[in-house]
């Protein structure tokens, strides 16, 4: 027996979820993802960068995702920080970001793509 709320499985003879307070059910139907398609739009070694481009980011509620952000700072994977938003808001993205003059080696001012 299951809860459909939360998904708890209980031993047959339980009629209601302790939590929920719902009725149990025999089978769970599976869960339904939904699939986000994200697209790079641009990459930096600053972690300076990085929060300034959150800061940015989070404050248009964009839906994004950094990826190898920790590899900026370990040697010898010295990887930049990809800055990933979702697909349908890439261009909104890059218009928000366009005036930035990002220090893709953490030293210097080159504008990565």
């Amino acid at each position: 027996m299951f809860c459909p709320q939360c998904r708890s499985e209980y031993v047959t003879g339980i009629k209601t979820c302790r939590e929920c307070g719902v009725p149990l059910i025999e089978v769970l139907n599976p869960i339904e993802y939904d699939y986000v398609e994200y697209e790079e739009i641009t990459t930096t070694m600053n972690p300076g960068d990085v929060a300034l481009i959150r800061s940015i980011l989070d404050s248009a509620a964009m839906v994004y995702f950094i990826a190898e952000e920790n590899f900026t700072l370990v040697s010898p994977w010295v990887q930049p920080a990809r800055i990933l938003v979702r697909k349908d808001q890439a261009e909104t993205a890059r218009l928000l970001l366009s005036d930035l003059d990002l220090s893709y080696s953490g030293t210097a001012g080159t504008t990565a793509p």
